[in-house]
């Protein structure tokens, strides 16, 4: 049996010291805003680009690179690795697809070995909560087979909860229409989302005032978890350029549940098409 390493997308958005400590190889996805590219070799404050952001610029993203999807594989497979590779959802970016025709290539040249592509089907930590999983079942010994099943069954439980507090952004991002972001804006109506079973970012209730979307999230946590309350043992939160909002709602999950919440920005390639107020709740319940 072949050692394997897991890799991931730069959208997983999980801290880099744990990536780092787990040896999780990334793929990173690169952004034009003010028609410089960012990605590998020039790159940007996450802070800085939500600034951007706020003063009218408008990024763009891109898919992975399929060139460096082959490279980084091939890399890895030259050194006797095997891969399990978690990608960005299907339903928001064609990087899942070019990660996939990478690895059946480069399986036709290197037979012996094996490279495991998944569609997370999830997006920012939701993406990260699958790895941060891979990586613990990892860390206790469990094959490349043995997690890949259970990144599986992980999959149509991974629960996403998000909002924002300008309509603009999520207008822009193509999430609502001009009419329901100007309406929603001057009634002060804040919009809840999911990531549904597709991976695809949806509508789900609307409250009134920014203090409510963000309780609103921790109570829909509650009402979902179900069975797996136990297992949430860790949940996950991602934040734009918020941080006293994201520190709240940490508060809040730490009173109701007492467990430990990983709490990081929201890459670019996620916050282009959400904006700088994003705060998004990640954990597994018993449906999305």
């Amino acid at each position: 049996m072949n050692k394997f390493i897991i890799s991931s997308d730069t959208t997983c958005d999980l801290p880099s010291e744990y990536l780092i400590d787990n040896n999780v190889d990334i793929h990173v996805l690169y952004y034009s805003l003010d028609n410089v590219i960012y990605g590998k070799e020039q790159t940007m404050d996450s802070i800085d680009f939500y600034h951007k952001m706020d003063e009218g610029a408008k990024p763009t993203t891109m898919a992975s690179n399929p060139e460096e999807d082959y490279n980084q594989f091939k890399k890895f497979l030259d050194e006797g690795y095997d891969i399990l590779h978690i990608a960005f959802s299907s339903a928001l970016s064609s990087s899942y697809n070019n990660a996939s025709i990478a690895a059946s290539n480069l399986m036709e040249e290197y037979p012996e070995h094996k490279i495991v592509v998944i569609d997370s089907l999830s997006a920012s930590m939701g993406e990260g909560q699958l790895v941060y999983r891979a990586c613990e079942l990892k860390k206790q010994g469990k094959t490349m087979d043995e997690i890949e099943k259970a990144v599986y069954d992980y999959i149509p439980y991974s629960c996403h909860q998000f909002t924002v507090s300008n309509l603009n952004d999520l207008y822009r991002g193509g999430r609502v229409s001009k009419t329901a972001a100007f309406l929603g804006t001057l009634a002060n109506i804040k919009p809840v989302l999911h990531c549904d079973n597709e991976g695809r970012l949806i509508p789900i209730a609307k409250v009134r005032g920014r203090k409510k979307s963000l309780e609103t999230l921790v109570d829909n946590m509650a009402e979902r978890m179900g069975k797996f309350k136990d297992e949430n043992d860790v949940v996950f939160l991602g934040r734009g350029d918020c941080e006293e909002d994201a520190a709240y709602v940490e508060k809040l999950i730490k009173e109701r549940f007492g467990c430990k919440v990983i709490n990081n920005i929201i890459c670019p390639t996620v916050g282009a098409h959400t904006g700088s107020s994003i705060i998004a709740l990640f954990f597994l319940g018993e449906k999305r």
